[in-house]
């Protein structure tokens, strides 16, 4: 996977013809490379296609480099790619929901859930999946607030949702996913007590 998000990378030579000099060049680097295989890990859970997320991740450096000068140095870069990020996952899935349906309806809101048959050996591909299950609006705040490490605040700002919302899409998204969890546990033989 880092190789395949190192050969995406935007080389210095192909954002030095974009920017004017060599200064920003260097500074949206450093401020902004380093998080790269963060976004890539998140697209990848959110979009559940490595094309699909490199893709995105590609598009939120682009959107980032060209919008740079707005961005406020010191404050957390981090955080302002990922809300990039998010909107251009947001425009992804409109576009694909439109082009299946003709409809203007976000596909992510739409929560469709399929019995999914319970593994004989619990691994961090059957944690990830069962992260994969959740609907997209709860994927998302898990994803930010607990792989991430986003404070409830700035969740609230990278997706644009009051902290409220967040809290309890993060309480119901955690919910799912223990009782998703606690199926795989039981297979085994485990209870809450003995876990």
């Amino acid at each position: 996977m880092a190789s395949q998000i190192e050969s995406s990378s935007l080389h210095q030579s192909d954002v030095a013809q974009v920017g004017p000099s060599a200064e920003p060049v260097a500074e949206f680097e450093a401020e902004a490379l380093p998080h790269m295989n963060d976004l890539f890990r998140t697209a990848v859970r959110l979009l559940m296609d490595q094309g699909k997320a490199n893709d995105a991740v590609q598009d939120t450096y682009l959107i980032a480099w060209k919008s740079f000068q707005k961005y406020e140095r010191g404050t957390n870069c981090r955080a302002w790619l990922f809300q990039i990020l998010f909107n251009v996952v947001r425009h992804e899935r409109r576009n694909w929901f439109k082009w299946i349906t003709g409809k203007e309806e976000d596909m992510a809101e739409v929560a469709v859930a399929a019995p999914v048959p319970v593994p004989t050996i619990l691994t961090d591909g059957d944690i990830l999946a069962a992260l994969d299950r959740l609907p997209a609006q709860f994927r998302e705040v898990v994803l930010l607030t607990d792989v991430e490490e986003f404070s409830y605040r700035e969740t609230a700002e990278i997706l644009q949702a009051p902290i409220g919302t967040i809290m309890s899409r993060l309480s119901r998204g955690r919910t799912l996913l223990r009782g998703q969890l606690s199926d795989v546990a039981r297979s085994y033989g485990l209870s809450a007590a003995s876990a």
